[in-house]
């Protein structure tokens, strides 16, 4: 039986990584075949900002994937960030006029196309149209109307619009690596696929997935996404703060945020002195832990403030009964939670992919890769591909009776 490999290309402002893997038949699992990571350098804050050393970074973690799993790859599931994406929600609705008045496949293809008319900015593309819910003849809460019968189908969508350019840009990186983009995903509908649970969506839950260059928040409630946004301040702001606070080089300030950094005052075990390399004529000193978690705190709380700000303005705050879930290299910082269960007033967890099979799955359970497993898993409940859209506009499928419909009108005219 021929396996069914897919690709994930998570294009991080840190690292890109790829994962190569086997779905599990009959079963929403994946064995992990390759993993491969390279360090990124032509990216800035989600953006490619030099395709050719971002095709370079693809080339590399591609390659190491591929020699793991002993497969040769063409087409990848790329995942997008940055502030440039925004997400509307629309409603729309189509007539059923046929006889038997049962819903079809084709309907929910008119009913997509239907949205894809919609008037957007010229330097804008759709990225998903993703249905929240379905009414059928004013009945709503409906997951999936195929084989009801009614007259009038209509949903309200959550669409998510990106700028052209930004994803001419990563094309062009991935096919000057000499790889084809099979999908591209938003990155934190790609880690929601990954680290939450489906009881999370359905109750109310906001994750919030800290990368280096963004920070990206989906907000879920009853079952179906209901925001998304894309913040550009995350762990590089963090790395900054305390190179510039302590005068270190931009290595050494990573190296103290990782090993010693906490989020939080309160989340401090020991306090201790560590030591500060000292840069050309300035020698080594001692700082107390707290004063470094100092630096961090505020960058943290800031970024977790600006989004608690976001989902009250949104009015999502009150629906997340479920919590907060953070996932990415950014939650790895220790006392994370804690200061999200401060700042946000909800219990919140650490978000690790889940439903991994065997082969390389311990090398990816951490909350640096849920976007990069997310993009290999999809989103639930349908391939990645019935969300991703391509840039060239697909065409509407017609039905035979329209079809036939068309014939007999030009028949008509040819014997005039």
């Amino acid at each position: 039986m021929k396996k069914e490999i897919i690709v994930g290309l998570d294009l991080g402002t840190t690292k890109v990584c790829c994962a190569i893997a086997e779905k599990i038949p009959e079963s929403n699992n994946i064995n992990i075949l390759g993993f491969g990571i390279a360090p990124s350098e032509g990216l800035h804050k989600g953006l490619v900002a030099n395709i050719g050393k971002t095709a370079e970074a693809i080339k590399t973690a591609v390659s190491k994937a591929q020699n793991q799993a002993g497969i040769e790859v063409k087409e990848v599931n790329v995942g997008v960030a940055g502030e440039h994406i925004t997400s509307i929600r629309y409603r729309n609705y189509i007539t059923i006029n046929r006889e038997e008045k049962e819903i079809l496949k084709e309907d929910l293809d008119r009913l997509e196309a239907d949205v894809r008319t919609i008037r957007i900015p010229s330097d804008r593309q759709i990225l998903h149209i993703i249905p929240e819910e379905y009414s059928v003849d004013h009945q709503g809460g409906i997951e999936n109307p195929l084989g009801i019968s009614g007259s009038r189908l209509e949903a309200s969508n959550h669409i998510v619009l990106a700028s052209i350019p930004a994803i001419q840009n990563i094309k062009k990186s991935v096919e000057r690596a000499g790889l084809k983009v099979k999908d591209y995903m938003l990155q934190p509908i790609a880690s929601s696929a990954s680290v939450l649970e489906d009881s999370e969506k359905d109750l109310g839950v906001a994750l919030i997935d800290v990368g280096g260059g963004t920070t990206d928040i989906a907000v879920y409630h009853k079952k179906s996404i209901k925001h998304t946004k894309v913040i550009g301040v995350a762990g590089n702001q963090v790395t900054n703060d305390i190179r510039e606070s302590l005068g270190v080089v931009t290595e050494e300030a990573e190296k103290l945020k990782k090993d010693y950094g906490y989020a939080s005052e309160s989340a401090i075990i020991k306090e201790e002195d560590i030591l500060i390399k000292g840069v050309g004529a300035r020698g080594n000193t001692k700082i107390p832990i707290s004063l470094l978690t100092q630096i961090i705190s505020l960058r943290m709380r800031e970024l977790f403030t600006l989004i608690d700000n976001e989902l009250r303005s949104t009015g999502f705050k009150n629906k997340i009964k479920a919590g907060i879930v953070l996932t990415g290299g950014g939650s790895l910082l220790k006392g994370c939670t804690e200061l999200a269960e401060e700042v946000f007033g909800l219990p919140a967890r650490i978000g690790v992919p889940q439903e991994l099979g065997k082969g390389l799955s311990n090398e990816v359970e951490s909350p640096e890769f849920a976007t990069v497993t997310g993009l290999i898993k999809g989103i639930p409940g349908g391939k990645s591909s019935e969300y991703g859209v391509p840039l060239d506009k697909p065409k509407l499928k017609v039905g035979n009776r329209f079809k036939q419909f068309l014939k007999k009108i030009l028949e008509f005219f040819d014997e005039l």
